[in-house]
């Protein structure tokens, strides 16, 4: 039985997991930190967890936090795991990091990414970034295995926009300066917290564009998309927050570097994610939306080719608190620990 302990176990990231590992036949849930709501049972602060869940939050000082886990998930923000991150191994444990810590696995690449996302951060850690694997099971499930010790789980946007374009950027589908990602959110993705941004009447029938200047995940699209093209690739990235709770729709451009049909391009896809369960190929008249990956691990990729433009469009499904963050987690454990890849996640979400 693996003992999985919970670093932010109180804000969305770790609630998603503890969900996710309640279900898990070979997980057993130990401790649980955050820094808020302390002293409590998780079930008091989540009530639909009552009789499931019932474990006590400890805060970061408490001695139950340094109790040893065999798999550690820091549901955390930036700047966080790289300082706790060591302690953790060193107990013999596996780390699987939500933030953007260990998602690049040298300083000079972490480096650039907090300039370029505008965060004064040296990385605590650096002598343990090479050790870290970038946690898109599709793309690097050779590199996640039992002799892995960090995995930097991907941002929600990288795997929705990875997933969605890899295929067409590794054959060289579409010109590599053509890309565009237009991805829109629902507020959970702004995490629990209290910002008057996020209150009801500020956000309900209220959709906007956000950090124009540069968001995050541009940085994990733009590193993954140039490995599978051999070739840097640069992508035009926006990103939007409509008045939903949750889920990701990207939409996915990128101009056609030879004639294809859209027929072409779901075999191509169909070829690259052969044996993927977690990812589904459309064509562009299924009646796919946000709804049909609520609470699921699932990808939903609708094929489209618009001969007119010349350009494809793949649009992109996710649930921005599964896939996108603590379901990406758990596959990532599941291959750790060399369990079914599907264990925890074999449920096909909710509906309406």
């Amino acid at each position: 039985m693996v003992r999985a302990k919970i670093i932010g176990a109180t804000g969305y990231g770790g609630i998603g997991i503890v969900e996710l590992l309640h279900g898990h036949p070979d997980v057993e849930i130990g401790t649980l930190v955050a820094i808020e709501n302390t002293g409590m049972a998780l079930s008091t602060l989540y009530p639909h967890l009552a009789g499931h869940v019932d474990t006590v939050v400890v805060g970061p000082d408490d001695p139950q936090a340094a109790l040893p886990a065999d798999v550690v998930f820091m549901a955390t923000p930036d700047g966080v795991g790289m300082k706790l991150a060591a302690a953790e191994l060193e107990k013999g444990a596996k780390v699987v990091d939500y933030s953007g810590d260990f998602r690049f696995n040298d300083a000079a690449a972490y480096a650039e990414y907090a300039r370029r996302i505008g965060i004064n951060t040296v990385h605590a850690a650096p002598e343990l970034l090479p050790q870290a694997v970038y946690g898109i099971p599709e793309l690097h499930r050779d590199e996640i295995d039992s002799s892995t010790r960090i995995v930097g789980n991907p941002g929600c946007f990288a795997v929705s926009c990875i997933i969605g374009l890899a295929p067409a950027v590794k054959a060289g589908l579409i010109t590599s300066d053509s890309i565009i990602c237009d991805c829109k959110t629902g507020v959970s993705g702004a995490g629990r917290k209290v910002n008057a941004a996020f209150h009801y009447p500020a956000r309900y029938e209220m959709m906007n564009a956000y950090k124009l200047a540069g968001h995050q995940h541009v940085c994990e699209i733009e590193r993954e998309l140039s490995l599978q093209a051999g070739k840097d690739i640069v992508v035009t990235f926006t990103a939007q927050v409509v008045p939903v709770c949750r889920g990701i729709m990207s939409t996915l451009y990128g101009t056609l570097a030879h004639d294809a049909t859209e027929q072409d391009v779901l075999a191509l896809y169909r070829d690259f994610y052969e044996g993927e369960r977690f990812v589904q190929l459309f064509e562009s008249t299924a009646p796919i939306g946000t709804m049909h990956v609520r609470g699921s691990n699932g990808v939903k990729l609708v094929i489209s080719v618009d001969q007119r433009t010349r350009r494809l469009r793949i649009v992109s499904y996710i649930d921005n608190l599964v896939k996108g963050q603590a379901g990406s987690a758990l596959q990532n454990m599941n291959l750790l620990f060399g369990l079914d890849e599907w264990a925890g996640l074999d449920r096909p979400g909710t509906y309406p």
